[in-house]
């Protein structure tokens, strides 16, 4: 079985636990589970066992944020995801994934510096009024960064944190468009044979966790100020973006 490993099972289990940070609302810590799994298993694995799980934990975030969420980013977001999925799709045998993590980590890293330094000191920043087909095209990136390795999360962030939603608006929006490209995402797994017997039996032995650490983290946003909760979003991409760097460098 491949949690029968210690190494293994620790790996996924720190997976597990940063997408469930992400899916209670730390949007971006998702792009960390499956380099974190990778680190004892082949990508395309550690991807397969993490698909189910995140479906799981995206039923907890759903319903946790069901009334708080941004109808006309998800609208306008969705459409470009479902193409972005689709291309990394029919791309898979062409991408070099450290290249694309490396290039998705610099662009993470330099816009978390950038939002930290225009909010500094509690400065009051504009909310971005960028059009919706703006959105469409970072749903695109969202589709495609998700597709390859679960990575959507930076895609997201960058146009979406610039809005200054309320924070558990922020949350329930990066709910409802991740669940919805995750089931996007299932086909293309099931074609590719990714959820073999061993697969789905490691992603249900994991679901426990995932549970819990997506209720913990659903706590942990609801009772977060506003603007703490910004601050600690720009923090995570410029740890993110070094993080995804380091990996596709070394």
């Amino acid at each position: 079985m491949l949690l029968s490993d210690p190494t293994t099972l620790a790996a996924c289990a720190l997976a597990v636990i940063l997408v469930g940070m992400a899916k209670g609302g730390f949007s971006g810590l998702g792009a960390l589970g499956t380099p974190v799994a990778a680190l004892a298993l082949p990508p395309s694995t550690a991807a397969a066992i993490l698909l189910p799980i995140l479906i799981v934990q995206d039923v907890v975030s759903v319903w946790s944020f069901r009334h708080s969420w941004d109808r006309w980013i998800v609208a306008w977001m969705l459409p470009g995801a479902f193409i972005g999925v689709g291309l990394g799709w029919a791309m898979a045998a062409l991408i070099n994934e450290q290249a694309l993590m490396a290039v998705l980590g610099a662009i993470t890293l330099l816009f978390g510096l950038y939002r930290l330094w225009v909010e500094r000191g509690g400065r009051i920043v504009a909310p971005s009024e960028a059009p919706g087909w703006v959105g469409a095209l970072f749903g695109v990136l969202t589709g495609f960064t998700s597709q390859v390795a679960h990575a959507g999360g930076p895609p997201f962030q960058m146009y979406v944190t610039p809005r200054r939603l309320p924070h558990l608006a922020y949350a329930g929006t990066n709910s409802i468009l991740f669940a919805a490209i995750n089931w996007i995402k299932v086909p293309s797994y099931v074609l590719l044979g990714a959820f073999t017997h061993e697969v789905l039996v490691s992603a249900a032995l994991l679901v426990p966790l995932a549970i819990g650490t997506t209720i913990v983290a659903v706590r942990v946003v609801r009772v977060l100020r506003p603007e703490r909760f910004y601050t600690i979003i720009y923090l995570l991409m410029v740890l993110l973006g070094g993080k995804l760097i380091v990996d596709a460098v070394i």
